[in-house]
């Protein structure tokens, strides 16, 4: 009896343990190694483990372990089951696709047009090196002869732009040739929106945890920028190198809502396990992304259905 008692001990631990980080992440501190910030952008991988304990509790005939897990199971859904099954809105007003093109992709021409077979009004590029420019306009240009373009980042649209301007959010120490962010105001038929596209600082994993500073910091330049600006109605898209619950990008996703349905994983493209390349929104609700196919960039394209209310 001791050695099932230990079982049930040792899997009721974990089920507790799962349930309290899904629920309390928020609380893991970020100080060392930015732990709460990893542990957040990989937050709905933790039911993977719920199934394992579940098994183990099976093998081990743990009564006590398969109660324990509907603990993990309920809190995952009580947080992730919207974006799994909740049906969005059919009606829109427009659709916004957002890709990290990849500076070293060797076909931006096929790129582009996948981009352009989805139909998105706008198409929002990142990582655009002047080498590649000249194809996506090649074919974007026809049907979406309206273009802005600063730096690595990029807008096509069906509609016209105006107010087209580039938004500083270097973080400190990084050189003025870095420029990732514009903002221009489209003339939709539903009414004008303000539209980010930006690319924020990549993370890094190693031995020392999650290297997120220059990247938060852009993030708290952005969300000032957001703060400031006074349109009514606003997108930002792009590639922020972070997921919607990561605290990192707290200054920013505070002030703009998220999608409601679909995890629409997007890095990395071979195995995608998160969503960095985001469709966000303030006063205009974008009830939906979804995740489309490889192209030969190392991210895939995401597509946003906008309603501008």
């Amino acid at each position: 009896m001791r050695g099932w008692r230990s079982w049930d001990t040792w899997l009721v631990a974990g089920s507790v343990g799962v349930s309290g980080l899904l629920a309390l992440h928020s609380a893991v501190p970020n100080g060392v190694g930015r732990l709460g910030s990893l542990l957040e952008t990989f937050l709905p991988w933790l039911g993977v483990v719920v199934p394992l304990l579940g098994c183990l509790a099976a093998l081990k005939r743990s009564k006590a372990g398969l109660l324990a897990c509907l603990v993990p199971v309920a809190v995952w859904f009580w947080m992730f089951g919207g974006l799994w099954f909740s049906s969005p809105p059919e009606s829109y007003d427009l659709t916004v696709v957002q890709h990290n093109v990849a500076d070293d992709n060797a076909d931006h021409s096929g790129t582009a047009r996948a981009l352009l077979a989805t139909g998105a009004e706008l198409v929002a590029v990142e990582e655009l090196t002047p080498a590649a420019r000249p194809a996506y306009q090649d074919v974007l240009g026809a049907s979406r002869p309206h273009r802005a373009v600063h730096g690595t980042v990029g807008l096509w649209s069906a509609w016209p732009l105006s107010d087209v301007r580039p938004v500083d959010i270097r973080p400190e120490g990084f050189p003025e040739s870095w420029q990732r962010g514009l903002r221009a105001t489209v003339s939709a038929p539903g009414g004008e929106v303000a539209v980010y596209v930006v690319h924020l600082p990549s993370v890094r994993l190693g031995p020392t945890g999650l290297a997120s500073a220059a990247r938060d910091e852009s993030a708290a330049l952005l969300g000032a920028r957001i703060a400031d600006d006074p349109a009514g109605r606003l997108l930002v898209v792009g590639d922020l190198n972070g997921t919607v619950r990561d605290r990192g990008l707290g200054p920013l996703t505070s002030q703009l809502d998220a999608p409601a349905s679909g995890f629409a994983f997007s890095w990395p493209a071979s195995f995608p396990v998160a969503r960095i390349d985001q469709v966000l929104g303030r006063g205009a609700e974008v009830t939906e992304v979804s995740a489309l196919d490889a192209t030969g960039s190392d991210h895939l394209p995401v597509l946003g259905r906008v309603r501008l209310g």
